[in-house]
């Protein structure tokens, strides 16, 4: 009850103000968390990395690091923070941040805002090792005159401090980002961003983060590359251009588009990720997860865990332990030993 009416006064703001307070509340301690949810059933193996759960939280909600530790508490299975960039950047102009309460949906147009590595290194720091597994999102500064570079960069610099660490070239929000999904250009900066592993004291997974508004061929060819290159696997996916069928007011808004309109489009896409990795390659089905029947559905098209973000605008910061809960009660209903069990089952369903 306090979190319905939590939600209906944050509704009554400025999305981006809302954020903020939410991660006010989350550091003051205000909004209590039942720790890990996990069990034998839940718990699950991610490209090395054990998952109390395999629910997590997708970067972007704390992107400056500031409330790991009570995340880590919110029941969780595992946190991605970030995007980082090497150099602080202030984002893109407000107003950035739009809800489509009527699609339950989400547009935003941030643009990699940021603290930069040094601020977030020293939090995740101060942080680690923290109650369930930690990643990065590693991202570009706008202005940089070789972005590949950067995400390598802020590898090295934050990489002792976290348990993997995602490639982020998909987001719709940096101008010519995306174009960093090419052949040419994605294996040359994965390469370098492999040899920076290579050279960290702790070697971690590295992910890399995709566009849902990919054709065939292009799926095809990052799923060549990720493979070729050593990646652990692949995030699938971030926010969507495309805009059909929405019916909120700032459905025009420039920007990514994320929640419930973005759940099939994205399910598809990982889907096909997993036929084109021949199930081989770990796979983190995000876009539009918001109830147990969502996560249950990304795990049968392929994922070995999901991640959610827009879901928690409108459902709260307890959704998560909620959709973990759920899976568990579902795999007992239905005789699943663990989760792991149905990654993939559906597939053909989806593709």
């Amino acid at each position: 009850m306090l979190e319905r009416l939590g939600l209906a006064v944050m509704h009554r703001l400025d999305p981006e103000r809302a954020h903020g307070l939410a991660i006010a509340a989350l550091r003051a301690g205000l909004v209590p968390g039942p720790g890990p949810v996990t069990s034998d059933i839940l718990r699950v193996d991610l490209a090395g990395i054990t998952l109390p759960n395999p629910v997590g939280l997708a970067a972007g909600f704390d992107k400056n690091a500031e409330a790991v530790a009570p995340l880590a508490r919110a029941g969780f299975g595992f946190l991605e923070v970030g995007a980082a960039t090497p150099r602080p950047q202030p984002g893109n102009p407000k107003p950035r941040l739009f809800r489509l309460s009527a699609d339950r949906a989400v547009i935003n147009r941030f643009g990699f805002n940021n603290d930069g590595m040094e601020a977030i290194a020293t939090r995740l720091g101060a942080a680690y090792p923290a109650a369930v597994p930690i990643g990065l999102n590693l991202g570009a500064n706008k202005d940089s005159t070789d972005r590949a570079a950067d995400f390598a960069t802020v590898l090295a610099h934050c990489g002792a401090f976290v348990d993997f660490a995602t490639v982020n070239v998909s987001s719709p929000n940096t101008e010519r980002l995306r174009e960093l999904q090419g052949r040419a250009a994605l294996q040359s900066l994965l390469d370098g961003v492999m040899a920076t592993r290579a050279d960290l004291a702790r070697p971690i997974p590295i992910f890399l983060k995709i566009a849902p508004d990919l054709e065939d061929d292009a799926l095809a060819e990052i799923a060549e590359v990720a493979q070729a290159t050593g990646i652990a696997g692949i995030i699938a996916t971030n926010t969507t251009l495309a805009r059909e069928g929405l019916a909120s007011q700032h459905r025009g808004e420039a920007g990514g588009l994320s929640g419930a309109p973005l759940f099939a489009r994205s399910t598809q896409v990982l889907a096909r990720l997993y036929q084109l990795t021949g199930g081989t390659m770990p796979l983190i089905g995000v876009g539009g997860v918001a109830s147990v029947e969502q996560a249950w559905e990304k795990l049968r098209a392929g994922a070995s865990a999901v991640q959610l973000y827009s879901g928690l605008v409108y459902g709260g910061i307890s959704l998560a332990a909620r959709i973990a809960r759920g899976l568990e009660a579902r795999a007992r209903a239905e005789g699943v030993a663990k989760l792991s069990e149905i990654t993939g089952s559906g597939v053909k369903d989806w593709v």
